[in-house]
């Protein structure tokens, strides 16, 4: 696969991922949400840490939220280098077309939440109790490095309360699936997935033949 079509497809992935996010901050109030089918709504949150909204400061006190957003956003800066380093690594020693479109999934995903993460602070103002304007006079809702990710896909499958007899979380109430995650979440799972469903594919061994030289005769 070569770097024209890895970049088409980052670049693909890159639109999508932003114009969905564009949308829902400009068209949502922060929680709002939309109900397609019972088991999938639209939902509007915003995430300013790590996976599953985790932050830095969560475990430990020595860091402030602030400051662990900064360390967040700075990580994720450094680890897109690494990443498209490995992309363009893989394509010039021809890797399989697996891992290309696995690296290039991670890849766009990563980056599209990186924007989120440097410029939505400063581009929109806050959706708490209203819709965000594009470039508001007076300034964003925070400084560059400071933003938060839009997430939106919720799926919601099912919801109960679960078994006595499961160990720990028995009697509790629980939805399968609880997270809201966005389009940069699913090309980063997707791209992570292939490569631990279709490893062999993705890494494949070369096999060298070995030859032996004897003597005559023998």
């Amino acid at each position: 696969m070569s770097l024209k079509k890895a970049s088409i497809l980052i670049i693909v992935i890159l639109l999508i991922d932003q114009i969905s996010k564009i949308y829902i901050k400009t068209h949502f109030e922060l929680g709002g949400e939309v109900k397609i089918f019972n088991w999938f709504r639209i939902l509007f949150v915003e995430n300013d840490g790590m996976a599953w909204g985790a932050k830095l400061s969560d475990f430990t006190s020595m860091i402030t939220d602030r400051k662990a957003k900064v360390i967040l956003t700075s990580f994720r800066l450094v680890a897109i280098v690494g990443i498209g380093y490995w992309l363009v690594s893989a394509i010039k020693s021809k890797g399989s077309k697996i891992l290309i479109v696995a690296i290039s999934l991670i890849f766009a995903g990563a980056l599209g939440n990186i924007i989120d993460s440097v410029f939505y602070g400063i581009i929109f103002n806050d959706s708490y109790g209203q819709i965000a304007t594009v470039f508001p006079e007076g300034g964003g809702y925070d400084s560059l490095l400071h933003g938060k990710v839009v997430d939106m896909l919720h799926f919601p499958i099912w919801k109960g309360y679960l078994p006595e007899w499961i160990p720990w979380y028995g009697g509790k109430y629980f939805t399968f699936f609880e997270p809201v995650f966005n389009i940069a979440d699913v090309a980063i799972s997707t791209g992570v997935g292939m490569l631990i469903v279709f490893n062999r594919k993705a890494f494949p061994k070369e096999h060298k033949v070995v030859k032996i030289d004897t003597p005559l005769g023998e």
